[in-house]
């Protein structure tokens, strides 16, 4: 193959990442709420106060359970990226593939057996800190399970890891064998489509896994749930009850599936809560629900997956790479369908996803605070949302002033602080009497 013919599939692979991106970058910058609260002036928003709200217990008690979470967490995300990075870009990981699937002569087993080999290894990789991690937060009351426990959620974790990464590795290397020079195309489509179909599927195949769920029993509560969502405009099929007591003490709710698998799912630990304060917790999630925050983020993700793939595509066909991985550096892409190649695809995903991660935590904390201002709309009671937000940032153990870094990795919500703080700008915004201070109540 002539030099010109070999690179022309490298340059249609940066095109299309290149295109794909810009794609997202300019969704991203056109959908996301980046003023969640319109008609609100800089000058008249309330500030952030964590001391006006929470007391000096309550502030030390989440200062000290974030110094201790903290250490498993940075230690599990330094080695688990350090470890994958070794096996991804170095020949260890093709030396170790070649020895996990040399009795194993068909390739899709043989993929099979490299994603299952990696996967569980990283999985025990980081198994330590996951113990050390569920130990503080058995500590601290925020989780419920006994050890044996948590390891099965564990083990049923990974068994979906396992079906998930397989399904797609098996795909991905049918076409690079197929298409070895423009596999990314099909590669990129088919990658969109599974995100879009694991979205759809979750509610109803992963979390039953995971939880038992029960209708909530007729009454008040439940009619008053099911009204305001039909008020709000969003179809509502059920209200469930997750059974979320059995593993955490932390409260929640979520609205959960599309169209006729939609229903909202209130955690069991939730129900202790006074109704007024279930409703405006409820009244979040419907927000994203009327939104299409989830279908949103679907689409937006999948884009985002496929530019990936074909950023992928570049990548994988670089001769270097594949010899800094031990592989074949091959002809056009052909080196890269040896199953071996799956520890270095695993590295280059595993990379791209940490990269992406502020992106996403800084766009979900806008979702989020959009979500808060239609509950605010919709119930009108910011006394109640800020009543409980300061329960659920207490009960839940939530920083109420983390550091940036951990706003780059970990937030996904705005904090306790600024939620409460939004609530008091929607009442003078909207002539309602502000949430007097809560510190001490």
């Amino acid at each position: 193959m002539s030099e010109p013919d070999a690179r022309r599939p490298r340059l249609w692979a940066a095109g299309c990442a290149a295109v794909l991106f810009a794609a997202v970058a300019g969704v991203l910058a056109a959908t996301t709420p980046w003023n969640p609260l319109p008609g609100a002036v800089p000058g008249g928003r309330v500030r952030p106060d964590s001391a006006l709200d929470f007391s000096s217990a309550e502030l030390a008690r989440a200062r000290a359970f974030d110094a201790a979470i903290n250490p498993p967490a940075y230690a599990s995300l330094l080695l688990g990226l350090a470890v994958v990075l070794v096996l991804g870009l170095t020949p260890l990981g093709a030396r170790l593939l070649r020895w996990a699937t040399a009795r194993v002569r068909r390739w899709p087993l043989r993929v099979a057996l490299a994603v299952v080999v990696l996967t569980t290894l990283l999985r025990l990789v980081s198994l330590p800190f996951g113990i050390w991690s569920h130990g503080t937060l058995r500590d601290y009351g925020l989780s419920t399970q006994a050890l044996p426990a948590w390891l099965a959620d564990q083990a049923k974790s990974l068994a979906v890891t396992w079906v998930v990464w397989t399904v797609g590795m098996v795909l991905l290397f049918a076409l690079l064998r197929r298409f070895p020079r423009y596999w990314w195309t099909g590669a990129a489509l088919g990658a969109f489509a599974l995100v879009v179909a694991g979205s759809f599927a979750y509610p109803v195949v992963v979390e039953p896994m995971f939880n038992d769920f029960r209708p909530l029993p007729a009454g008040t509560l439940r009619t008053d749930l099911m009204s305001m969502a039909a008020r709000d405009g969003v179809p509502v099929k059920d209200v469930l009850v997750a059974d979320a007591s059995r593993r955490t003490t932390a409260l929640n709710a979520y609205v959960s599936g599309f169209g006729s698998t939609r229903r909202i799912v209130v955690y069991d630990t939730l129900l202790s809560s006074p109704p007024p304060q279930i409703r405006s917790v409820v009244a979040h999630e419907l927000g994203h629900a009327k939104r299409g925050d989830v279908l949103y983020g679907t689409l937006v993700g999948a884009l985002a997956v496929a530019g990936g793939v074909c950023l992928l595509g570049l990548l994988l066909s670089s001769p270097r790479l594949r010899r800094r991985a031990g592989l074949d550096p091959g002809d056009g892409g052909r080196g890269t369908a040896d199953p071996r190649a799956v520890a270095l695809v695993l590295a280059l995903v595993v990379v791209a996803m940490h990269v992406a991660a502020p992106l996403e935590n800084l766009v979900s904390r806008r979702i989020e605070a959009r979500a808060d201002a239609h509950a605010l709309d919709l119930t009108g009671d910011p006394g109640t949302f800020a009543e409980m937000q300061h329960e659920l940032a207490v009960r839940n153990i939530d920083d109420p002033g983390p550091n940036a870094l951990e706003r780059l990795l970990w937030m996904t919500h705005p904090s306790g602080a600024e939620r409460i703080a939004m609530a008091r700008t929607w009442a003078r915004m909207h002539r309602h009497s502000e949430p007097p201070p809560l510190a001490g109540r």
